[in-house]
Order: structure tokens, then sequence, then C-alpha cells
């Protein structure tokens, strides 16, 4: 698995992560899902930004999502 894998996975862990630890905040009952998705996207992240010679800068990101997602659907 290549960087921008990485990077686009965890951030898309990272979005992912919101609506179920609102959920569980709301509800009253302990973020589980929502801890491990975000312990699994800071992972990703992590690792996307160490393999990478001089890691990312900001405005790369979107270029790299996009790349990412265009290489996985053709």
């Amino acid at each position: 698995m290549g960087p921008d894998l990485c990077l686009t996975l965890g951030i898309l862990l990272g979005l992912i992560s919101v609506p179920s630890l609102v959920s569980a905040f709301s509800d009253s009952r302990p973020p589980r899902a929502a801890v491990l998705l975000i312990v699994a996207a800071t992972a990703l992240i992590a690792t996307a930004t160490t393999r990478k010679p001089g890691g990312y800068r900001i405005e790369q990101i979107p270029d790299v999502i996009l790349e990412t997602i265009g290489a996985v659907l053709t």
C-alpha cells in the first residue's frame, strides 16, 4: 500500500469517525468504535507521512486524494 493510499484511507476513516463519535456522546455510551476509527486513521496518516520523502504539504492533500480515487476507480 503506497503512502498516497494510506493518507486517503486515513482521512476517510477520520471523517467516518465523526458521526460515530457524535452518536456515542448523544446516546451517553462509550465511543469505542469512534476511538478505534480515530486510532486507525492516525496510524494510517502517520504511516503515509513517514513513508513519503518530504512528507505532504497541506495544499497537496486534495490533489493526492483525487489522484488516489482516480487510480482506484480506473
